[in-house]
C-alpha cells in the first residue's frame, strides 16, 4: 500500500456499509476483540454499520475511512462523543480496524491521526480508547498515547476465551498559531 486516504464519511451509501463490512467480518475472523463473536454473519456486520451511520446523521459521532489506490476501504475508525454533560471536553475512539492485507503499511497510523485531528476540530481535547491488540498497543504507544492500565477477562475473544483489555488515553492541545 503505497498511498492511503483518510476522509470522514458522512453520507454513508450501501457501497460503503458493505465496504466496512468486509473490513469488520476480516478483522473478527482474524480473532480480533471488537464486540463480535464467531461466526460473525453479513446481516449482523451491516446491521453494525447502518447503526453506526446513523450515529453519523444524528451527530454523535465522527466515522473515518482510509481507502487504498482503488478506492476499496482497508481501515476504519469512529470517534464517539461523550452524552453525560460533565464530560462535554471527551470522546472515545472505537472500532479501529484494519483489514489484515492492509496491515503494517501505516493504515492504522494514518487513522489514528486522522481522528485525533477530527476530535480537535470537533472541540474534543481529551480521547480515550481500549484494545485487546498488542500490536495495537504498539501503536498507540509509538503515537503518543498514554497507557492507563489492564483489566483482566474484560471481554471475550471472538472464538471464545477471556482477553485482558488495556486501556489508554490522549490529551489533545490546539496547534501554536503563527
Amino acid at each position: 500500500m503505497q498511498s492511503i486516504q483518510v476522509r470522514a464519511l458522512r453520507d454513508v451509501g450501501d457501497r460503503e456499509i458493505q465496504q466496512l463490512s468486509d473490513v469488520l467480518i476480516d478483522c473478527v475472523e482474524g480473532g480480533a476483540s471488537v464486540s463480535f463473536m464467531l461466526p460473525i454473519a453479513r446481516s449482523t456486520a451491516i446491521a453494525f454499520w447502518k447503526e453506526a451511520a446513523a450515529g453519523v446523521a444524528r451527530g454523535e459521532r465522527i466515522l473515518l475511512a482510509a481507502a487504498d489506490l482503488t478506492g476499496s476501504i482497508v481501515g476504519t475508525v469512529q470517534i464517539i462523543f461523550a452524552q453525560a454533560p460533565n464530560q462535554p471536553h471527551r470522546a472515545d475512539v472505537a472500532k479501529m480496524l484494519v483489514h489484515r492485507r492492509a496491515r503494517r503499511h501505516g493504515v492504522g497510523a494514518a487513522l489514528l491521526t486522522a481522528a485525533e485531528t477530527a476530535a480537535l476540530d470537533a472541540g474534543k481535547t481529551l480521547l480515550v480508547l481500549d484494545t485487546a491488540s498488542g500490536d495495537a498497543e504498539r501503536l498507540y504507544a509509538r503515537l503518543g498515547w498514554q497507557r492507563c492500565g489492564v483489566v483482566p477477562d474484560y471481554a471475550l475473544l471472538p472464538g471464545g476465551g477471556f482477553c485482558d483489555t488495556t486501556f489508554f488515553y490522549r490529551k489533545l492541545s490546539q496547534p501554536e498559531r503563527l
